[in-house]
């Protein structure tokens, strides 16, 4: 794991955009996350885990979208883990942070990961 954005709330699901995961770009400087980055969605609330590739979003906005396809999966106000991978032939030091329902940072969560190592 590289970057992760833990316990988002999806602020709309919309099956009639092409596909991918939209994110507040504040959220994606904080995470580490990047745009068109390949990321694993899972849903706290339902289970289920997809796949996607990030689109920024609105500075400020909160916003958390799943677009295409995959609203079938993932709909608006689950909760969502958002996780990207690296494969890299050193340690890689991850960067994870947390939000609260309104996709507002809480903390970081790295230092927490780090206790349980």
């Amino acid at each position: 794991m590289s970057a992760k954005i833990h316990k988002a709330t999806v602020t709309e699901a919309n099956l009639d955009y092409v596909g991918s995961i939209t994110i507040d770009a504040d959220l994606l400087d904080r995470s580490g996350l990047l745009p068109n980055e390949k990321v694993l969605v899972v849903s706290n609330t339902s289970g289920a885990r997809l796949e996607t590739y990030i689109i920024e979003g609105e500075r400020g906005s909160g916003y958390i979208g799943v677009n295409g396809a995959a609203a079938h999966l993932i709909g608006a106000g689950e909760e969502i883990i958002v996780i990207a991978f690296t494969l890299a032939t050193e340690p890689v030091t991850p960067r994870a942070i947390l939000v609260d329902k309104n996709n507002r940072f809480v903390r970081d969560l790295v230092e927490k990961q780090a206790e349980f190592a």
